[in-house]
């Protein structure tokens, strides 16, 4: 489960309009999120807090052997109640939840003098070790942002390492120069997006059939896009470097078909390639596999992952048209879905209403062409607030899984249960059959 103060950082970077996943960093996150979920290890209680709509506090208390925990604060300059569900009964659980994530259109960024300088500063004391973690982000210009993290530990070589990174993002592609104290790291990753930007589909070309839905041709058409980046590092320390490549293929949400996410990564100096697969076989299932090869060695690796949502009541699909017919019949209206929200959320601002008929056809009640008025952002969040109820009632919880070729087995239930957010799991080693359950746990989170 994501912690409470990620989950405050990626307000903020929705707040500030930066994109993450425009990073060659974030090329796997989708399969990494399917395949390597981590288990909870013990008793874990986190307490946390949007205590203003710029400062938020963590809380965490561990039994993992021995008794620890930890204490977060949080500031932002940019106001963050608008774009974080603080409350944990209220948040929804894809939000927190949700492995497979997929890409937004590419938007022309806007160029605009005297943007605000937005900032972000966060810090985190573990306790009873004394170590201390921190991160500082500054959005120097709208494409431009500095981050800063640090890491204070007397048992880390130096005490401590710092690491600074310097990203531009300008849409079409990403680049990031990074330095570290460790080793004196010193390198650069980019990335680069053929296509897939929000003016890639044309609405007029788009054919539909004769029940005004698109044609058959429209929904086998495949909307996507193709990515490819590389990176390049070196330590002037130890003398010693490294790189590698990478390329990924991910739907958007224009396609009508099945989303999915394929990549490949290859470091030629390790001899490593590696191949992920992951896609969102209905709207309750998400699948993953990847697999691993070493040119030098002949050592291949493999793990399948799975994420399923359960929506109150029992495990569903989506209703089929003779449901949807019947239901219609009966004169029940269909529940707007989740992802049909988050679609009005991220649409343009409304067209002009279309006033031909009522020129050509004027009546008494009709004295002026209606006033055109613009979705504000505002009135966006007022909208997804008043209907918060209905995604809280969406689902309860989903179920993760994965599995190795070392048969090694990680198991996730993550969900809510009133006001408390859980997360129980477990790691199974199926070659030790005398004890096959290497770790057990229970997260518990609540915020406010």
């Amino acid at each position: 489960m994501r912690e409470f103060m990620d989950y405050i950082q990626s307000a903020f970077y929705a707040a500030t309009g930066w994109s993450r996943e425009n990073s060659y960093s974030t090329l796997n996150a989708t399969s990494d999120a399917l395949l390597h979920f981590p288990t909870p290890r013990g008793l874990r209680l986190t307490l946390s807090s949007l205590a203003t709509p710029h400062f938020a506090t963590a809380y965490q208390l561990g039994t993992v052997g021995v008794v620890d925990g930890s204490i977060s604060y949080l500031y932002s300059t940019t106001p963050l109640n608008y774009h974080a569900i603080a409350q944990s009964e209220n948040v929804p659980l894809p939000d927190l939840l949700q492995s497979y994530t997929p890409l937004a259109e590419i938007s022309p960024r806007k160029r605009i003098k005297g943007t605000h300088k937005d900032g972000l500063a966060y810090g985190r004391l573990y306790l009873p070790m004394s170590m201390l973690e921190a991160l500082v982000v500054r959005r120097i210009s709208p494409g431009l942002q500095l981050q800063v993290s640090a890491v204070s530990n007397e048992t880390l070589r130096n005490g401590g390492t710092v690491l600074g990174m310097l990203q531009y993002d300008e849409g079409q592609y990403g680049i990031e120069g990074l330095a570290s104290s460790d080793g004196g790291l010193m390198g650069v990753r980019g990335l680069y997006n053929f296509g897939g930007n929000d003016t890639s589909v044309d609405l007029n070309d788009i054919t539909h059939d004769n029940g005004g839905g698109p044609s058959s041709l429209e929904r086998d058409r495949i909307y996507g896009r193709f990515s490819a980046g590389a990176e390049l590092y070196y330590g002037t320390l130890n003398k010693s470097g490294g790189m590698s490549f990478g390329a990924r293929f991910a739907t958007l949400p224009s396609h009508k078909g099945t989303p999915l996410t394929a990549t490949m990564t290859i470091n030629p100096l390790m001899g490593t390639l590696s191949w992920t697969y992951a896609v969102r076989a209905g709207n309750h299932c998400s699948l993953a596999t990847k697999m691993d090869f070493n040119v030098y060695s002949y050592e291949s690796y493999w793990s399948v992952g799975m994420e399923l949502w359960r929506k109150k009541g029992a495990w569903t699909v989506q209703p089929d048209a003779d449901t949807e017919t019947s239901h219609a019949a009966a004169g029940v209206l269909p529940q707007r879905s989740f992802q049909a929200k988050m679609d009005w959320r991220m649409d343009d601002p409304l067209q002009p209403y279309d006033t031909t008929d009522l020129v050509s056809k004027p009546t008494p009640e009709i004295t002026a062409q209606p006033t055109v008025k613009e979705r504000t952002f505002q009135a966006k969040i007022d909208w997804r607030r008043n209907h918060e109820g209905e995604n809280e009632d969406l689902y309860s919880g989903v179920l993760k899984a994965r599995l190795d070729h070392h048969w090694r087995i990680g198991l996730l239930w993550e969900g809510r249960v009133k006001s408390l957010l859980f997360s129980l799991g477990s790691g199974i080693d199926l070659r030790r059959p005398d004890a096959p359950f290497r770790t057990l746990g229970l997260e518990v989170q609540f915020s406010s």
